[in-house]
């Protein structure tokens, strides 16, 4: 199980970083032209977009580096938690302007998300 928590712990690290770097640092032209041509990102305020980055790639450095370094290992499943937050809220985001396949892959993310953190908390604590 162990193995099993850290390959999800890795995948969820590596989605998360993507995400919360693009929606950090994309610069406004870029996030731009990507929403016109691709309704992607969601048009919402850039501050708040800013700060979904920066707590997904919070959550990404809370999902690895305490377990490679045996500090603050607590901090592992307050890190999925956290992400449990962020994706409920896409889930209600993407359901609420009908973006059926937007809200399946933010489900997905919720259950992976979810099932980490438990198996952190509960069944192979680092």
């Amino acid at each position: 199980m162990n193995t099993v928590a850290w390959v999800l712990q890795a995948v969820l690290a590596l989605v998360f970083l993507f995400h919360g770097i693009v929606y950090t640092f994309g610069p406004e032209p870029l996030v731009r032209s990507m929403r016109e041509q691709g309704g992607w990102p969601p048009s919402i305020p850039s501050s708040f977009r800013v700060f979904i980055g920066v707590a997904e790639l919070a959550a990404a450095v809370g999902l690895i580096l305490p377990g490679l370094l045996h500090v603050a290992t607590w901090l592992t499943p307050l890190a999925a938690l956290g992400l449990v937050i962020v994706m409920v809220g896409a889930a209600v985001y993407h359901g609420r302007k009908n973006e059926v396949p937007l809200v399946v892959v933010a489900i997905v993310l919720l259950a992976l998300v979810v099932i980490t953190g438990y198996l952190r908390w509960q069944v192979v604590p680092l």
